[in-house]
């Protein structure tokens, strides 16, 4: 199959975009939110008209919060994020929204965040992705454990890990892009993202390999097996598939980015990009890094 064939391409372009995607972490770093570095989380709703987001934010640039963050949210409404307020900068922020009494308002949900929070929050987020990560190990080379030749099923295990961080690391590097252009922030949605993204990414690389095992358990004879072949063979089976499942996915997830609220934007978009390069190393990359281990494995 054309994938096999060359998969070195493959496996460089896909190479090419996770160095790039953890260089621009390096460079430009993830700009965090409250639920991470603690702040506090303001929304409100106006009586009236929405006031443009362009002459609330000058407003709020000659207080003396420091950096804020508004974003719209449903037809009359706007989140502010800030650092922690005590009482009186509280109110202050509600007078200069409020442009002084012009616009009325009512604040409909407002939260404080310590810093001794987001630090448990980050460290909870870190474990969950290991956690997830050692589990997906350990349960394809459980199941893939009867295929033992000519690769070993726990290399099954590695493959596709290896597959879910290049399925991580490249959405990232896109949220870092947005984070810069947009200032986008990392919150609590984003973990869930990640480890949304996690679970679609392994399900399709787990049908691709049980099409594999399937192939392989159908050979009399593994002495004369082309196991190169027969993953060409079993990725012709399953590519339809894979590619309309993801899709029908993908037009859910960009029908919530473009028609959904505000603040699920990002999120719809991190799940859409990690769908659709999940879906790009089931096929384009975990299958050929297979064969790769095989032809190394020869070699020895």
């Amino acid at each position: 199959m054309f994938i096999i064939e060359h998969k070195k391409i493959f496996l460089i372009l896909s190479a090419v975009l996770v160095t790039l995607s953890i260089f621009s972490i390096f460079i430009f770093g993830i700009k965090v939110g409250i639920d991470f570095k603690g702040g506090a989380l303001t929304e409100v709703a106006f009586l009236g008209e929405r006031p443009a987001q362009n002459e609330l934010e000058e407003g709020l640039k000659s207080s003396s919060f420091g950096p804020v963050l508004l974003q719209p949210t449903g037809e009359k409404g706007y989140l502010i994020k800030s650092r922690d307020l005590t009482e009186a900068e509280h109110a202050e922020l509600l007078k200069i929204l409020s442009s002084d009494g012009k616009n009325q308002l009512t604040e409909t949900n407002f939260n404080s965040i310590g810093p001794s929070v987001g630090r448990e929050l980050t460290r909870k987020a870190i474990i969950a992705v290991i956690l997830v990560s050692l589990t997906i190990i350990c349960f394809i080379a459980f199941a893939f454990r009867k295929v033992s030749r000519p690769v070993s099923s726990w290399k099954y295990g590695l493959i596709a890990v290896a597959t879910l961080l290049h399925d991580v690391a490249i959405p990232v590097g896109i949220f870092v892009i947005l984070s810069r252009l947009y200032g986008a922030e990392l919150d609590t949605l984003f973990v869930v993202a990640v480890l949304t993204v996690l679970g679609l990414s392994v399900s399709d690389t787990i049908v691709i390999f049980d099409r594999i095992r399937e192939n392989l358990k159908s050979q009399a004879n593994l002495a004369k097996i082309d196991f190169s072949e027969t993953v060409g063979r079993s990725l012709k089976q399953s590519f339809a598939r894979s590619i309309a499942t993801s899709l029908t996915v993908i037009l859910v997830l960009l029908s919530l980015f473009f028609f959904g609220p505000a603040s699920t934007k990002y999120f719809a978009l991190m799940l859409t990009a990690g769908m659709f390069f999940g879906t790009y190393s089931s096929i384009f990359l975990a299958s050929p890094l297979l064969v790769l281990v095989e032809e190394r494995q020869k070699k020895k």
